[in-house]
């Protein structure tokens, strides 16, 4: 029987935190950094259907969310878009205008 020698693997780099959104059924649940980056408790929600871009910045008029500890429940905001995507999905930050994208 021939032996074979174990060699570990090199130690990978440590990855940038980088915001996420999860999106299920009816809610968007914002990940610790994204949370910190946006700021706020109450979010407001667009998209554009042409890019399937969602927005989410703070919102303070009748269109806002509450945003309860990590979770937004969105089931209508899906509902009257038909978005129907599932999963996480990274979100870039835009500080001029304090708001997440998240391309779908």
């Amino acid at each position: 029987m021939a032996f074979q020698v174990y060699f570990p693997k090199e130690k990978r780099p440590k990855k940038e935190p980088k915001p996420i959104v999860s999106l299920s059924k009816s809610s968007i649940v914002l990940n610790k950094l994204a949370r910190a980056k946006i700021k706020a408790d109450r979010l407001e929600l667009a998209y554009d259907p042409e890019k399937r871009l969602i927005r989410i910045r703070p919102g303070t008029d009748g269109s806002a969310l509450n945003l309860k500890k990590t979770k937004v429940h969105a089931r209508g905001f899906f509902k009257h878009f038909k978005i129907q995507e599932k999963g996480r999905f990274e979100a870039h930050y835009d500080e001029e205008e304090n708001a997440l994208y998240v391309q779908l």
